[in-house]
């Protein structure tokens, strides 16, 4: 892809960039999504500039080829540091409206390789961008309603309720669209992002998958859970709460959203540091729906 900005220099994007972008794109669509439209917002300032220096001719004695040259290397850089910063605000309306278009294109974390949100080494894991705007809203109730049933049958069991499960559930599997998918790509039916330790003595699904520590991101390759069933993995995350000490103040928080988050990414649930703040949005919709 490549757009001449005049005919000293071009903005182009070379072919490793472009298979950079296609992998980034299958691992973390809402990054990818927003990578290209700041590339397109460099490229339109750059051709704005462009017609602006066209309009205007400078034709005093100052005004040779190397000048013309040096301001348009000049204009480049510009046009470039406006895509890498907040820009003019034309990549961030661009990523707003493709998602509302796309209905699936994960616009926002946590994560995941795997999920997209829980990331943690010990646990569970997965960054998502999952946040109730990145979907329409028929997504969002179709994967509430399939969920329902097994959401209340946890809830009987650990007395959580069963709008905040599916709540998180719909945050580590981007509302049932980024699941976690078995080598040969099948669904392992892994909604919360459960890690397979060494304890774990099912079926596992190996994935690249995003964590932080100490504030920076990396993409390690992680063993997930795979279940048979949507129900065998809820009954194993009612499970993982009731029997796992480090969830003792999880379940404390049953009835408050917002402890029942704190609480979660205080337990080391998931390593992204916006977790439960994603989770409390990602919950509100839930609420809305059920």
């Amino acid at each position: 892809m490549a757009s001449d900005i005049n005919t000293n220099h071009n903005f182009i994007v070379g072919n490793k960039d472009l298979d950079k972008l296609r992998t980034q794109l299958k691992q973390e669509p809402d990054q990818a999504l927003l990578k290209a439209a700041k590339q397109f917002e460099a490229v339109f300032m750059g051709m704005m500039l462009k017609s602006m220096r066209d309009a205007t001719p400078q034709d005093g004695m100052f005004d040779n080829e190397q000048s013309k040259m040096f301001t348009s290397m000049l204009d480049q850089q510009f046009a470039q540091n406006v895509g890498g910063s907040r820009g003019i605000g034309l990549a961030e309306m661009m990523v707003k409206q493709l998602g509302r278009q796309a209905g699936g294109a994960q616009v926002m974390q946590p994560s995941p390789g795997a999920v997209a949100v829980p990331f943690i080494p010990s646990a569970v894991q997965r960054p998502v961008n999952a946040v109730p705007s990145a979907y329409t809203e028929n997504v969002q109730q179709d994967f509430v309603q399939r969920m329902l049933p097994h959401a209340k049958l946890a809830s009987s069991e650990t007395g959580l309720a069963a709008h905040q499960m599916i709540g998180q559930a719909a945050l580590e599997s981007g509302w049932g669209r980024r699941e976690i998918r078995m080598a040969d790509g099948s669904n392992s039916h892994n909604l919360f992002g459960i890690k397979a330790g060494p304890e774990w003595k099912g079926k596992v699904a190996e994935i690249i998958t995003t964590e932080y520590h100490n504030g920076v991101a990396s993409k390690p390759r992680e063993k997930f859970r795979a279940y048979d069933s949507y129900a065998e993995s809820f009954r194993d995350y009612a499970r993982l709460m009731r029997e796992n000490p480090r969830y003792a103040k999880v379940l404390e928080q049953a009835e408050n959203v917002q402890g029942f988050a704190r609480a979660l990414q205080d337990a080391g649930y998931a390593t992204d540091p916006r977790y439960a703040d994603k989770l409390v949005q990602v919950i509100g919709k839930v609420n809305t729906l059920v």
